[in-house]
């Protein structure tokens, strides 16, 4: 059998069975730098592998998602929650004929930039770099260029662009992001599946850590999207799928109530949850960690590769202090906040 006779039987499959409006592996743009292909994996595959074995997916461990460095054992993380992002999107992608190997190489990408402390950490190096800073853009970079001491992944043009187009923020659910959406449907399912993931285990969260009740939820939401946690993701996924399909293409989304529903159970969220003093006052902190570790670094950029810093040829100062904080996990920002700031007791007796 030829060396790359297996990867040539899976995209012959996926040209078989897959929807005409899936983008099977064969008809890749490809890669920014050409390489020889595997023999074994089509190029979805083996993206998705050099995202599962990088670096940056191993710390999203430590790496919040509501709660800060959580220290209960079953709050969600950012891994945690890239892991739900991606079944749920391989669930809706093999409903609908989708490329799921694409789709899982674009959730399991889409959060690489995410800063220590969520979003509070990432409106922190918005404020400080010049030209301001969002994790989509971040997460793009680190699959480009931060990757493996500079020399990126080498991702497939498909799965970048996922991840660029993935985040919709507080605005429109449903709107497309920064004036575009994803080329591929499979892009526009990790968009939706993001959110559905996130309203549902913020919230299971929240419920579990005491900052909300179940009688603290609106009754409207819980009437329509179900009592269970288990019952909210069956809803939203399954509306996604069956508003998704047409008689004659494939059209990603969520039926208008739905849509309805899950951006009122978002806003609520953001009231009730992410804004609560109980919550809010902890990442204020947080972000005041961050700013201090900026400092000191433009200020002693010498010391930076000292805690594991990688400078780029060509990049500014404030560029190379901002991808080193990005990449820190919770523990290792307050870690090296400590070391650097804060005074240790003379152990010598």
């Amino acid at each position: 059998m030829p060396s790359n006779a297996i990867r040539h039987m899976i995209e012959q499959r996926e040209k078989n069975t897959l929807s005409p409006f899936a983008c099977c592996s064969a008809d890749s743009l490809g890669r920014e730098t050409k390489e020889q292909p595997c023999p074994i994996r089509t190029c979805f595959q083996h993206d998705r592998d050099r995202i599962l074995h990088c670096k940056s997916f191993r710390r999203l461990k430590h790496k919040t998602q509501v709660f800060l460095s959580p220290e209960g054992d079953h709050y969600r993380t950012r891994l945690t929650h890239t892991l739900e992002v991606s079944q749920i999107a391989r669930t809706v992608a093999r409903a609908l004929s989708l490329n799921e190997d694409l789709t899982e190489a674009i959730t399991l990408g889409h959060d690489l930039g995410h800063t220590p402390f969520g979003h509070a950490g990432e409106r922190v190096l918005n404020e400080l770099l010049g030209g301001g800073f969002h994790h989509v853009r971040q997460s793009v970079r680190v699959v480009e260029r931060l990757e493996k001491n500079g020399r990126g992944l080498n991702l497939t043009s498909e799965v970048r662009d996922g991840i660029l187009y993935h985040s919709k923020g507080t605005g429109p659910v449903a709107a497309c992001c920064d004036g575009g959406r994803a080329k591929t449907l499979e892009g526009q399912i990790v968009r939706f599946a993001d959110i559905i993931a996130y309203v549902n285990h913020d919230l299971d969260d929240a419920l579990r850590s005491g900052v909300i009740t179940v009688d603290d939820v609106p009754k409207s939401l819980l009437m329509h999207l179900g009592q269970r946690h288990s019952q909210r993701i069956n809803t939203m996924v399954s509306d996604m799928i069956q508003t998704s399909q047409r008689d004659d293409a494939i059209e990603i989304g969520l039926s208008d109530n739905v849509l309805e529903w899950v951006t009122d159970l978002r806003d609520w969220l953001f009231d009730h949850v992410y804004r609560v003093p109980s919550v809010h006052d902890d990442f204020t902190k947080a972000a005041r960690v961050l700013r201090e570790l900026f400092e000191f670094f433009m200020e002693n950029p010498d010391q930076m590769e000292r805690y594991g810093a990688v400078f780029l040829d060509d990049d500014p100062l404030e560029v190379s202090v901002t991808d080193f904080i990005a990449g820190m996990t919770d523990r290792y920002a307050m870690k090296l906040y400590q070391e650097i700031f804060l005074p240790r007791p003379w152990a010598t007796l």
